[in-house]
Protein backbone atom coordinates (compact mmCIF):
# COMPACT_ATOMS: atom_id res chain seq x y z
CA UNK A 1 0.00 0.00 0.00
CA UNK A 2 3.29 2.53 0.67
CA UNK A 3 4.73 1.23 -2.73
CA UNK A 4 1.53 2.81 -4.52
CA UNK A 5 0.47 5.80 -2.06
CA UNK A 6 3.96 6.72 -3.35
CA UNK A 7 3.93 6.14 -6.54
CA UNK A 8 0.70 7.83 -6.87
CA UNK A 9 2.19 11.02 -5.56
CA UNK A 10 5.36 11.13 -7.40
CA UNK A 11 2.80 11.08 -10.57
CA UNK A 12 0.62 13.37 -9.14
CA UNK A 13 3.90 15.93 -8.63
CA UNK A 14 4.58 15.06 -12.75
CA UNK A 15 1.11 15.81 -13.62
CA UNK A 16 1.25 19.01 -11.27
CA UNK A 17 4.35 20.22 -13.05
CA UNK A 18 3.16 20.23 -16.40
CA UNK A 19 -0.10 21.39 -15.79
CA UNK A 20 1.07 24.36 -13.86
CA UNK A 21 3.19 24.72 -16.51
CA UNK A 22 0.47 24.42 -19.32
CA UNK A 23 -1.56 27.18 -17.16
CA UNK A 24 1.64 29.63 -17.08
CA UNK A 25 1.73 29.62 -21.03
CA UNK A 26 -1.72 30.19 -21.36
CA UNK A 27 -1.92 26.81 -23.03
CA UNK A 28 -5.54 24.80 -23.74
CA UNK A 29 -6.58 22.82 -20.77
CA UNK A 30 -7.32 20.01 -21.82
CA UNK A 31 -6.65 16.03 -21.18
CA UNK A 32 -4.95 15.64 -24.36
CA UNK A 33 -2.86 18.74 -23.98
CA UNK A 34 -1.75 17.62 -20.67
CA UNK A 35 -0.78 14.28 -21.28
CA UNK A 36 1.07 15.51 -24.25
CA UNK A 37 2.68 17.77 -22.27
CA UNK A 38 3.30 15.62 -19.58
CA UNK A 39 4.53 12.06 -21.02
CA UNK A 40 7.95 12.30 -21.03
CA UNK A 41 8.01 13.29 -17.42
CA UNK A 42 5.69 10.39 -16.66
CA UNK A 43 7.68 7.76 -18.58
CA UNK A 44 10.88 8.85 -17.46
CA UNK A 45 9.60 8.71 -13.32
CA UNK A 46 8.28 4.85 -13.99
CA UNK A 47 11.99 4.25 -15.72
CA UNK A 48 13.46 5.95 -12.39
CA UNK A 49 11.39 3.91 -10.17
CA UNK A 50 12.80 1.04 -11.54
CA UNK A 51 16.49 2.08 -11.65
CA UNK A 52 16.11 2.98 -8.19
CA UNK A 53 14.33 0.50 -6.90
CA UNK A 54 11.80 2.93 -5.26
CA UNK A 55 9.62 0.47 -3.78
CA UNK A 56 11.99 -1.21 -1.63
CA UNK A 57 12.16 2.28 0.51
CA UNK A 58 9.83 4.55 -1.04
CA UNK A 59 10.10 7.10 1.43
CA UNK A 60 13.68 7.45 1.32
CA UNK A 61 14.78 11.69 0.58
CA UNK A 62 18.21 10.83 -0.42
CA UNK A 63 18.27 7.27 -2.09
CA UNK A 64 14.89 7.30 -3.62
CA UNK A 65 14.14 10.98 -3.91
CA UNK A 66 17.02 12.31 -5.27
CA UNK A 67 17.22 8.90 -7.44
CA UNK A 68 13.56 9.47 -8.84
CA UNK A 69 14.11 13.49 -9.17
CA UNK A 70 17.14 13.23 -11.45
CA UNK A 71 15.64 10.38 -13.42
CA UNK A 72 12.44 12.20 -14.21
CA UNK A 73 14.38 15.51 -14.89
CA UNK A 74 17.11 14.27 -17.26
CA UNK A 75 15.36 11.52 -19.21
CA UNK A 76 12.01 13.66 -19.58
CA UNK A 77 14.11 16.16 -20.82
CA UNK A 78 15.75 13.83 -23.28
CA UNK A 79 12.16 12.13 -24.21
CA UNK A 80 10.73 15.72 -24.66
CA UNK A 81 13.57 17.06 -26.87
CA UNK A 82 13.38 13.72 -28.79
CA UNK A 83 9.83 12.85 -28.89
CA UNK A 84 7.82 16.30 -28.80
CA UNK A 85 7.83 19.68 -30.06
CA UNK A 86 9.04 20.72 -26.93
CA UNK A 87 12.34 21.82 -26.42
CA UNK A 88 14.89 22.23 -23.59
CA UNK A 89 15.26 26.36 -22.92
CA UNK A 90 17.98 26.82 -20.40
CA UNK A 91 14.89 28.73 -18.45
CA UNK A 92 12.85 25.72 -18.76
CA UNK A 93 15.44 23.56 -17.64
CA UNK A 94 16.30 25.61 -14.44
CA UNK A 95 12.11 25.57 -13.92
CA UNK A 96 11.63 21.93 -14.08
CA UNK A 97 15.00 21.35 -12.31
CA UNK A 98 13.54 23.60 -9.04
CA UNK A 99 9.99 22.43 -9.46
CA UNK A 100 10.35 18.36 -9.99
CA UNK A 101 12.84 18.60 -6.85
CA UNK A 102 11.15 20.59 -5.11
CA UNK A 103 7.95 17.98 -5.58
CA UNK A 104 9.61 14.97 -5.75
CA UNK A 105 12.12 15.21 -2.55
CA UNK A 106 10.14 17.94 -0.79
CA UNK A 107 7.09 15.50 -0.32
CA UNK A 108 9.49 12.99 1.17
CA UNK A 109 10.76 15.34 3.30
CA UNK A 110 7.68 16.16 4.94
CA UNK A 111 6.71 12.84 5.53
CA UNK A 112 10.18 12.00 7.55
CA UNK A 113 10.58 15.20 9.34
CA UNK A 114 6.64 14.65 10.13
CA UNK A 115 7.60 10.74 11.43
CA UNK A 116 10.69 12.14 13.52
CA UNK A 117 8.28 14.86 15.41
CA UNK A 118 6.11 12.14 15.98
CA UNK A 119 8.74 10.15 17.63
CA UNK A 120 9.54 12.65 19.82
Amino acid sequence: MLVALAALADSACVIGFAAAGRSQHEEAATIAGLWQTAWPFLLALAFAWVASAAWRRPLAVGRTGLAVWWGTLVLGMVLRVAFTEGGAPLPFLLVATGTLGLALVGWRLVVFLVRKLRKG
